[in-house]
């Protein structure tokens, strides 16, 4: 056996530990489905999603439905919390409405762009192994709960609270954060379109401005979801509001821009006009 496949075998039940660590935080003081709470079943749910999809895509050795199959847990597990949980107001309904609107708009980007591309080159290597492969849709799975948890656990909670400031401005931090990252991703998506730029790295628009601008905003829009779920959370439950903490993280040190980065200096560094670019440019926060 592979070192790499070894260490997949210990990694795959620490992440199955830490969600379920993470479904009991949530869990505590929300609605409850058949005697379990539904937050519980909820993270569970977000899991086997994942694994049911694996079972095909290990077979066929596809990644194509990998992202889209994120997008559509993040709506499902949404709507079946907003039908199952004890009773509904406006903060759930808005933050239903945002967690959905989000996925769609996501989940239809990383799919035409996956089908445009062919391929993404970063499963080429963990698709022949079953458990590396097992644990990048498991990683999704804990991936989805730990983002949305904060919404996740504000729609299911027992307490319920009236829309109020802190919803007024979490809609606004969310709206900011969400234009942005279609903003910026639009723009990459017309100037990688365009064949002059072959080869070329983008500079211009929300780019001039900070290298990985659609991550900022990422991370902005779920500050905004923690925001409007802030006043209804209770005990174990600020848990959850690690999410947008997760996002930052997951995206600063592990999947996102250290990535990207990596490819972008293989490909461009030694560059004269892309080492000034990356001198003058942020990596993450815009300048002004």
């Amino acid at each position: 056996m592979k070192k790499t496949d070894l260490v997949s075998l210990i990694v795959f039940p620490f992440l199955i530990f830490v969600g379920a660590l993470f479904a009991y935080s949530g869990s505590r003081g929300g609605s409850s489905v058949y005697g379990l709470p539904l937050f519980a079943w909820l993270v569970g749910l977000t899991f086997l999603i994942q694994w049911l999809v694996f079972i095909p895509a290990f077979l066929l050795q596809t990644e194509k439905f990998f992202d889209l199959t994120g997008s559509l847990t993040y709506i499902s597990v949404t709507i079946i919390a907003v039908f199952f949980s004890a009773g509904i107001n406006g903060r759930s309904i808005l933050l239903a409405f945002l967690v959905v609107v989000w996925a769609i708009r996501l989940g239809t980007f990383l799919f035409t762009r996956i089908r445009k591309a062919g391929k993404d080159d970063r499963f080429d290597e963990i698709k022949p192994s079953f458990i590396r492969f097992l644990n990048v849709w498991t990683i999704q799975g804990l991936w989805v709960a730990l983002t949305m948890g904060a919404a996740l656990a504000a729609i299911t909670a027992a307490y319920r609270k009236d829309l109020d400031w802190f919803a007024v401005i979490g809609f606004v931090v969310w709206i900011f954060g969400f234009a942005i990252e279609v903003a910026a991703d639009s723009q990459k998506s017309r100037f990688n379109a365009n064949p002059e730029n072959k080869g070329k790295f983008i500079r211009t628009g929300l780019w001039s401005r900070s290298r990985h601008p659609n991550y900022f905003g990422e991370i902005v829009l779920w500050v905004g979801i923690a925001v409007i779920a802030f006043p209804v959370l209770q005990g174990w439950q600020w848990v959850t509001l690690i999410s947008p903490v997760f996002v930052a993280l997951l995206i600063t040190r592990v999947s996102g821009v250290p990535q990207l980065e990596t490819k972008a200096d293989k490909k461009w560094g030694g560059q004269e006009d892309y080492e000034a670019y990356k001198k003058r440019t942020p990596v993450l926060i815009p300048r002004l």
